[in-house]
């Protein structure tokens, strides 16, 4: 297959929402263990449905019909958005079920958690990525063949991973202190593993939708799919690929229906495959497409938040740091609990929001991070998001302890109750069997409520041994006089 002819463009799009904790008191650690509030999540998701999933992915199978195979996108589901959509929007989990059927929507394997797992350590990245995929094959019928990891992090080390599970790319963004002179607009290859082919976001392009599209001062305002293309074309004497990525929710939510958002999305590819030389691909079939043109140096971790792209936005401060130090330093008890509900808690309380709400940054990403931010400050994101995660510590330690001694104790406690309970139970039914029988129970067993002490239950019987032995009055008369004789 000849690469030189060959010009793609690949959409994708990231679609992820938390589950987000309700006040939590720090009274009720130790009494009440319910951490979300439901209310809220239901609500958000239902308006982001109303507003973009659902409208927009009708867009989509309208396009990919009309097309017929020409128009083709990519996505990532995280694995807690799954769970809300089974929750609160099923109809929405259907329309992207839907598309997966079409055979021209590709999706993406990830952390099932939206986690930072990655940044801990691999064998905790591998397992929340098999878990998403598992996922992903359960209720949308699809088995992915490439990954991105939460909010495209990437580093030479993470991309090996990825390499090793078998994975045949991935995205992340064209950070400018990374590429350096180089374009994001062709392929590339992991540093370390070659096999893993990585593409690379065109920030610039994807930013003119996802956040310049509605700004009135802009100078491209307003932003028309033939101008869009017209860009597009511009590209294609220097360029082999152009990624644009950006959340979902873009279209609108994130920009409101009233910008035209939708009438863009609608009109976009037909000026795309008409008026320019790039065909539409997913992530999997540009790798398939196109040969890497050299190795991407990230020996450092990159993701596509930010001025910055890199991980401060979860990472940044003190506040970040303890919170995520604090969870993952349970995260071997955790493993051992063997508690459903417990288990289910840890995984949404990894999800990389929970961190991303306690940035102290501002300026031009401030509106970005107060967006669906239910908290009023970061220090009040990190006192509740603490609160929860304390009493998730203290229901952790009544099951799978500290250290041995403690295990030991509760162990010995547990047996003891086991025991009691037992001992109760056979006394019950020793009571039932000399009821029936006609058996009197002696008064010093009938006042022990509740429960029979040993050495009452025993005196029955020591009883009834002495009556046995007993010598009958006139064969001992007889033995005396025989004797006298």
């Amino acid at each position: 297959m000849s690469t030189v002819q060959k010009k793609a463009i690949c959409l994708y799009f990231q679609v992820h929402q938390p589950f987000r904790l309700r006040r939590y008191r720090f009274f009720e650690m130790g009494n009440e263990h319910y951490y979300y509030d439901d209310f809220m999540n239901e609500s958000i998701l239902r308006k982001i449905a109303y507003n973009c999933y659902l409208p927009a992915n009708k867009i989509l199978l309208d396009l990919i019909r009309k097309h017929k195979g020409k128009f083709r996108v990519t996505f990532s589901l995280t694995g807690i958005v799954i769970d809300q959509f089974r929750l609160y929007a099923p109809e929405v989990l259907d329309s992207f079920r839907e598309l997966a059927q079409t055979g021209c929507v590709e999706f993406l394997s990830e952390t099932n958690s939206h986690s930072l797992a990655s940044q801990v350590n691999r064998d905790r990245f591998v397992r929340q990525v098999s878990v998403h995929r598992e996922k992903m094959i359960e209720h949308l019928g699809y088995e992915p063949t490439s990954i991105r990891n939460t909010e495209l992090i990437y580093s030479d080390e993470i991309g090996n991973w990825m390499a090793e599970m078998g994975y045949k790319a991935t995205v992340t963004e064209g950070a400018k202190h990374i590429l350096g002179w180089k374009s994001p607009n062709f392929m590339y290859c992991n540093a370390v593993n070659p096999r893993l082919k990585v593409l690379l976001r065109n920030y610039t392009l994807s930013d003119d939708i996802a956040f310049r599209f509605s700004n009135r001062s802009w100078s491209s305002f307003p932003l028309t799919a033939e101008k869009y293309a017209s860009w597009i074309k511009g590209l294609a004497v220097s360029s082999e690929i152009v990624n644009i990525f950006m959340d979902y929710e873009t279209f609108g939510e994130h920009q409101k229906k009233e910008t035209g958002i939708f009438d863009f999305l609608k009109n976009m590819p037909d000026a795309i495959i008409k008026k320019t030389p790039f065909s539409f691909m997913t992530v999997s079939e540009v790798a398939e497409s196109f040969q890497p043109v050299a190795p991407l140096h990230v020996p450092s971790p990159i993701s596509w938040a930010d001025e910055e792209r890199d991980l401060t936005a979860w990472m940044g401060n003190e506040l970040q740091t303890a919170a995520v130090s604090k969870l993952y330093s349970l995260a071997e008890r955790v493993d051992r609990c063997g508690s459903e509900q417990l288990t289910k808690d840890w995984v949404y309380l990894q999800s990389s929001d929970h961190f991303y709400y306690m940035s102290t940054k501002f300026f031009s990403d401030g509106a970005v991070h107060a967006y669906f931010n239910p908290y009023e400050n970061p220090y009040q994101a990190f006192m509740n998001y603490m609160n929860v995660l304390s009493d998730f510590e203290i229901r952790l330690n009544v099951i799978c302890p500290v250290n041995n001694h403690d295990e030991e104790v509760n162990r010995l406690s547990a047996s003891i109750h086991t025991r009691d309970m037992l001992i109760n139970e056979l006394q019950e039914k020793l009571f039932k069997l000399e009821k029936k029988a006609g058996v009197a129970r002696p008064k010093a067993v009938k006042a022990v409520k509740g429960r029979v002490t040993k050495a009452a239950a025993r005196k029955p019987a020591a009883v009834k041994d002495v009556a046995v032995t007993k010598v009958p009055k006139k064969t001992a008369t007889k033995k005396a006089a025989a004797k006298k004789k």
